[in-house]
């Protein structure tokens, strides 16, 4: 309501649903809340939804090329999740359309923190697909940027600032782009909507940007079950072992040096916490509006006790449990960073096929925001929560 009607309408709402923790006894709800809301907990189900939002992607892909005329497509590979599956998708719209997988241009470009094991996992997957595989290092275009900025990183000095990061993320998109002109293709996005949600890219010329990405409307907690699906429906050894690898390795960025053996220190979840839980508030806010309040208790119903309720039936999911608390200090993260520091990068995200009814971020569809908003009146709303849980309903 606030993006269409103004603040009075969301005062309204934000007031509907105060009351919803703050009562003297609280009791628990009869039904049961889906922890994980875009993973459905049967194993027949999540195939059957990894299977669809597979299919629409693939779908969504073939006909943007068959649209534009161009039979290429280049893709920058890091050895993470998303580039994973996003390959994985274009992999199968090739064969879809009767292309060779060749014309798949795949680039892996380490930076100052890729680590071998995303590095080798990098070369793996794009063997095993049988794409056009090439490794561009982007280090010397990074210092001779960083050299132009005058950083201090330039003259050795050991400083990993956002501009730091920021000229890595940036380097291997004006590369692809660059690349794709040159090729006559078109650059493949690979982020994904969690991290749209959450601002977790760099604008622009950054992962921000591309000419059509296929994961934007997918979270990443389902991308996790997608690749695993994928893997599991592989009948290439080689190609099911490299998956499962990429499955296994901790979700970071590489963008800042690692320690002395070589191995990341940058953890994207210790940065912004659970995604697991950041998917729980993204569906609950973007499929029904609901105030944070209300996203509050209903996660402390989901995940306050771990032997409650069921939970997939996969070994990608850790049978976590948090407290109020917890809840509380992750929900705050997404609040500020859905509604107020993340709009400017949604409102000119590239084209992306929407997957599901739990909804998309395109300016273009489901959601539509001012760019220069404030989160105070969620963070207002969201501070009249308690922090302790609250006690027990007795009969």
């Amino acid at each position: 309501s606030a993006r269409r009607h103004g603040a009075e309408v969301s005062k309204f709402r934000v007031q509907r649903f105060e009351l919803a923790l703050p009562l003297e006894r609280t009791l628990p709800l009869e039904r049961e809340i889906e922890r994980f809301p875009y993973v459905p907990a049967d194993r027949a189900l999540r195939d059957e939804r990894c299977t669809e939002v597979y299919n629409i992607q693939v779908q969504a892909l073939i006909q943007r090329l068959s649209s534009s005329g161009i039979q290429k497509v280049v893709i920058g590979v890091s050895g993470g999740l998303d580039s994973t599956h996003a390959l994985l998708v274009c992999a199968a719209a090739m064969d879809r359309l009767g292309l060779p997988r060749t014309n798949i241009l795949a680039y892996t470009m380490p930076g100052f923190a890729t680590s071998g094991r995303t590095l080798r996992q990098a070369h793996d997957l794009m063997r095993v697909v049988g794409c056009s595989a090439q490794e561009i290092d982007i280090r010397p275009s990074c210092i001779q940027m960083l050299k132009d900025l005058n950083h201090p990183f330039a003259e050795g000095k050991e400083q990993y600032d956002v501009t730091f990061e920021n000229v890595q993320a940036g380097e291997r998109t004006n590369h692809l782009f660059r690349l794709a002109n040159h090729l006559g293709a078109i650059v493949i996005g690979t982020g994904d909507l969690s991290e749209l949600a959450l601002g977790w890219c760099t604008y622009g010329v950054g992962d921000h940007m591309s000419h059509y990405n296929v994961n934007a409307s997918v979270p990443k907690t389902l991308i996790k079950h997608l690749v695993r699906w994928l893997a599991e429906t592989s009948k290439d050894a080689a190609e099911r072992q490299v998956l499962l690898d990429v499955l296994d390795t901790e979700i970071s960025p590489e963008l800042v040096p690692g320690d002395a053996g070589g191995q990341p220190t940058q953890s994207t979840e210790g940065v912004l916490g659970p995604y697991e839980l950041h998917d729980f508030f993204l569906y609950h806010v973007l499929r029904y509006g609901f105030a944070p309040s209300k996203v509050a208790y209903l996660a402390w119903q989901a995940w306050r006790d771990a032997g409650h309720g069921q939970w997939p039936d996969s070994p990608l999911v850790a049978h976590n449990q948090y407290t109020l608390a917890d809840i509380k200090r992750h929900l705050t993260t997404f609040v500020r960073r859905f509604f107020q520091t993340s709009q400017f990068k949604r409102s000119c995200a590239p084209n992306a096929p929407k997957v599901g009814s739990g909804g998309s971020l395109s300016p273009r569809g489901d959601w539509r925001a001012p760019s220069d908003s404030s989160a105070a009146l969620w963070l207002a709303e969201l501070a009249r929560v308690p922090d302790e849980e609250p006690p027990a309903a007795t009969a």
